[in-house]
């Protein structure tokens, strides 16, 4: 039961005529095989397309779609009465994008490829983003460089053109394969960009592909993978980037383009604000340590404060006080501790029975520790009354 395959015939069919050569039970859902198709079986990095079957009865949802042995099979909600004819409806804009992200692939990797003389060696068209693997060492810059050569392919518009050459014209082909072909192959060819292997279904002229944008280019196994967006999914992202600048810009005074310069001055100035505020908590640490200058074991309570700056308050104030220094910062039924023992003694015992009655966790050693707890300030210091 070999399947007509309508989207090699047509990639733009959206609707189409059907009579149901078999429909099997498979768990929850069905198994349908139709005469022909327009819906994509999925394979070569490409998701399977979906849509519905429309019956006498009603309309069935296509969930998922696979090739076994020339025979189309149409995972299916519900069964389809051999013998019928249906109406099969693809989900347009599922199989559109995938055409563009499947053509701004080819004409970006065709690009890559020949400039810096790698292979494709991986390719996944996610519900996200697209993610190609090449087995060479590729810049950020030499992405860029291929990115801006790819949409300039794109806005040329050229006809993209799919044949199937003889094993003879096939053998003096140049052309890109990502394994060995056997039987008929079938070439798709973006001119000036691409010529590859391929049973993808494609734009028809490379100016459908819309943009490509590289969102980024790793470091993978012997040679980087990188991430894509091409056509509407690009859109989406971009003008959803400049709408997140536009904000940022208004809250910083300036426009898009010079907000880089404007967090640069941000972070400058933070810098000197914290270099300033560990200069007066350095202040304020000593006044408090020196008010407890020989006082043996101390319990302080502060306002929440970073755990660096609680680690340095008790530092401090150990030093002075001559014994046990806990100091406790946060509000409520939630403390941030440090405990310092000026003498250096094991504190270890005294952290695990602290965690236990007071719901706490953290830990330390050589007389330092420092955690939280999850109790009120009275019980805490009814721990330390005892």
């Amino acid at each position: 039961m070999e399947t007509q395959k309508l989207y090699y015939q047509d990639p733009y069919l959206r609707e189409f005529p059907a009579t149901v050569l078999s429909c099997e039970s498979a768990g929850e859902a069905w198994k349908v095989v139709l005469d022909q198709t327009a819906f994509y079986p999925e394979g070569g990095g490409q998701p399977a397309d979906h849509g519905v079957l429309k019956t006498a009865g009603g309309e069935i949802a296509v969930t998922g779609v696979h090739e076994k042995n020339g025979a189309v099979v149409h995972t299916c909600a519900a069964p389809a009465e051999p013998g019928t004819v249906v109406t099969g409806v693809l989900d347009w804009a599922r199989r559109f994008d995938h055409m563009q992200q499947h053509s701004g692939e080819h004409i970006l990797s065709g690009i890559l490829c020949r400039l810096y003389d790698c292979d494709n060696v991986g390719f996944h068209l996610g519900a996200e983003a697209v993610t190609i693997d090449y087995n060479a060492d590729i810049t950020w810059e030499q992405a860029l460089e291929a990115e801006r050569l790819a949409n300039e392919a794109i806005w040329a518009d050229r006809e993209t053109e799919i044949f199937y050459p003889s094993p003879q014209e096939l053998a003096a082909l140049d052309y890109r394969s990502k394994k060995e072909l056997t039987g008929q192959v079938r070439i798709v060819e973006f001119p000036e960009a691409d010529r590859c292997a391929c049973c993808g279904t494609h734009v028809e002229r490379a100016g459908q592909a819309g943009l490509v944008k590289v969102l980024s280019c790793q470091k993978f196994r012997e040679g980087v993978r990188m991430e894509i967006l091409c056509g509407a999914r690009a859109l989406r992202y971009l003008s959803g980037t400049y709408d997140q600048a536009r904000a940022v810009g208004r809250r910083l005074s300036v426009k898009p383009l010079e907000i880089q310069g404007a967090v640069e001055r941000l972070e400058e100035e933070l810098s000197a604000a914290k270099e300033r505020m560990a200069d007066l908590e350095q202040t304020a640490f000593a006044a408090l340590a020196a008010g407890q200058a020989g006082r043996g074991d101390v319990v302080l309570f502060q306002s929440p404060m970073r755990p660096d700056s609680l680690r340095r308050l008790a530092d401090a104030v150990g030093k002075s006080c001559g014994g046990l220094a806990a100091v406790f910062s946060g509000e409520g039924a939630r403390w941030s501790y440090a405990l310092v023992r000026g003498d250096g003694g094991d504190i270890a015992p005294l952290v695990k029975e602290l965690n236990e009655t007071l719901h706490g966790r953290g830990g330390g050693r050589n007389g330092f520790a420092q955690g939280s707890v999850q109790a009120g300030r009275g019980e805490i210091e009814a721990f330390f009354r005892r």
